[in-house]
């Protein structure tokens, strides 16, 4: 079991709850989370770069002059690679870079990335967080009275406009619902900050207890 610290936004220590690694599978299955990764990496590209092949640009297709008795280098069409104004060797085309994983692979994939950070003390866990209009600063100063320093992906049980909008002027750190967690978004920060709604929405309510 793995004891858990609940703050409040001033940074103290208002109750504990205790979880279970099997709620997470027990284990980090380390193949499973690269592959999620790689995928997460892969569908962040667009893939429209293209440029234009030999068949794609104007001019003719005869050969310039004959192959032989003009003392020049021998040479194709004006549309040649290597001419100026002609198409380019080996062109690129748009590309689909996109990968699919199983549902029940991605949610494992996810539950090992929050095992990781769980395991790794990367995890913070706050009663709430409410905000009557968006203010950059007062977030800010939660994440000091939290300690958090470094990158930290903020995790909420449900949509919050003003909570969001603090947020958004605040580098390297992302506001994410439980249901939008993914490994990639996982690893990409240092810390994790749950509210206690979103911990025990993840877990499930017969697999926390509260002290």
């Amino acid at each position: 079991m793995i004891d858990l610290a609940v703050y409040n936004i001033d940074g103290q220590k208002v109750d504990s709850l205790k979880v279970d690694e099997a709620a997470f599978g027990g284990s980090i299955r380390h193949p499973l989370l690269k592959q999620a990764i790689v995928m997460y990496h892969a569908n962040k590209r667009v893939g429209t770069a293209a440029t234009k092949s030999r068949g794609m640009v104007a001019g003719a297709g005869k050969k310039l002059f004959r192959q032989k008795g003009t003392g020049n280098a021998r040479v194709g069409n004006i549309r040649t690679g290597k001419r100026v104004g002609g198409g380019v060797t080996f062109a690129k085309t748009t590309r689909d870079f996109r990968q699919r994983m199983p549902k029940k692979q991605r949610k494992l994939a996810r539950d090992s990335a929050i095992l990781a950070k769980l395991l790794g003390n990367n995890v913070v866990v706050v009663d709430g967080l409410k905000f009557d209009k968006p203010r950059t600063k007062d977030f800010v100063n939660i994440l000091s009275n939290l300690k958090i320093e470094r990158s930290c992906l903020v995790t909420i049980g449900a949509e919050d406009a003003n909570l969001c909008k603090s947020a958004n002027n605040i580098p390297k750190v992302a506001v994410l619902l439980v249901s939008q967690l993914n490994a990639g978004d996982i690893c990409n920060y240092r810390k994790m900050l749950f509210t206690k709604e979103a911990l025990l929405s993840v877990l499930g309510k017969d697999q926390a207890s509260e002290n």
